[in-house]
């Protein structure tokens, strides 16, 4: 039973194992949910999916084998007619013809309508005022007008539906997908090793009680407080073909301050030379010499670059090829020595992995950094974490 819906998961790269496949049956068996497709989906769901990157994932999977809905995932690809893939005949509507169509009733007559047409109606239907279909005025379907109406697939237009059929509700924590701040902070707290140094400014409630018994008296005990003991050193590349993303940076940026306490960041264009900066509007005028850098922090920092790697090769492998500024020596010289300095160390890139082959500098780059460049998803995120916390 539901061997298919497991074939299916796999195929989409959600690890289900034959143990869990049991555990769903066992509890179906002992009735532990009601009887209901939602309820089914969220048992399901709790019993598959161990990760919330896969939760979008999931989500097709299931609407896959149990409605029947295509996706990308363990298929392949073939062509659909594309008048089915999108309402060309949407109906706009004025707001006199908009009064003129009449609700239903209630939630219940609306549901019992949509059962008895769901039960007649044999095919695809476009415009029109009763059976499901898009472009039309029947309180069933997409991309036309009602106003009490339960929306089927399409997108929103007017925001009236009462139900809506297809929505994941996971689709932004997809592990293919750019990140979010909040995702972000997800995946960096994998880079974790927590200790307890400084100041004994936080009660020790076991070593006080502890203490207290063994002592017959009241004797407080004081520790350090419990902090990331991770040193992070991040360098950013701004400007130029880094402008598309600006946002996505920013969001990581703030996500890493807020995760490490010992934090240290510095910008660089395109590659870095032999000067880093702190502030882009004095990028100029006060720069740290890289070499201060890496004689100041050591080797126990985790090095983490940011850039989409994107220049000409002149600019990594010869003397002078800086855009800015006549470098005496080329940028995979500083490349070498920082991956020398700081042995844990990854690139983290913006742009698209499937793109990366079309770039000589992307190339360059990712030789330089013995192939340690990941693409700034929540999965390339994740794998970059692991390779920094990875034994030496």
């Amino acid at each position: 039973m539901f061997l298919t819906f497991l074939d299916e998961l796999r195929l989409a790269g959600i690890p289900a194992s034959l143990k869990e496949h049991l555990v769903l049956l066992e509890a179906l068996d002992s009735e532990v949910i009601d009887r209901t497709p939602e309820a089914f989906y969220y048992l399901a769901r709790a019993t598959y999916v161990k990760d919330e990157g896969l939760l979008d994932r999931f989500d097709q999977v299931f609407a896959k084998v149990f409605r029947g809905i295509a996706t990308t995932y363990g298929t392949q690809p073939t062509e659909i007619p594309a008048d089915w893939l999108k309402a060309v005949a949407e109906k706009y509507l004025t707001p006199e013809e908009m009064e003129q169509i009449k609700s239903l009733g209630s939630w219940d007559e609306i549901m019992e309508t949509l059962k008895q047409r769901l039960a007649e109606q044999e095919g695809r239907h476009q415009g029109g005022n009763k059976w499901i279909g898009t472009g039309g005025s029947s309180p069933y379907g997409n991309s036309g007008y009602n106003p009490e109406g339960v929306r089927i697939g399409g997108e929103s237009k007017h925001g009236r539906a009462l139900k809506v059929w297809d929505q994941r509700e996971f689709k932004n924590l997809d592990n293919t997908r750019e990140l979010g701040t909040r995702n972000i902070k997800v995946a960096l707290r994998r880079l974790r090793r927590f200790a307890r140094e400084g100041a004994a400014d936080e009660l020790d409630i076991d070593g006080t009680i502890d203490s207290t018994a063994r002592a017959g008296w009241l004797d407080v005990r004081m520790r350090p407080e419990r902090r990331n003991a991770v040193k992070l050193l991040l360098f950013l590349d701004v400007g130029g073909s880094m402008d598309p993303w600006i946002k996505l940076c920013e969001e990581l940026f703030s996500a890493a301050t807020s995760e490490f306490k010992n934090l240290e960041f510095f910008y660089f264009h395109n590659c870095p030379y032999e000067g880093v900066w702190k502030d882009n509007r004095r990028r100029f005028a006060e720069r740290t010499p890289l070499w201060d850098v890496l004689h100041k922090f050591g080797h126990d920092y985790k090095l983490v670059l940011v850039g989409d790697a994107s220049m000409s090769p002149y600019e990594i492998t010869h003397p002078g090829g800086s855009v800015e500024h006549f470098n005496e020596e080329a940028g995979a010289v500083w490349m070498q020595r920082l991956t020398t300095t700081y042995p844990a160390a990854v690139w983290l890139n913006p742009m698209p992995k499937d793109q990366w082959g079309y770039s000589q500098s992307i190339r360059i780059l990712r030789e330089l950094m013995a192939d340690r460049m990941y693409p700034l998803t929540l999965a390339g995120l994740d794998d970059a974490m692991r390779e920094l916390t990875r034994k030496r």
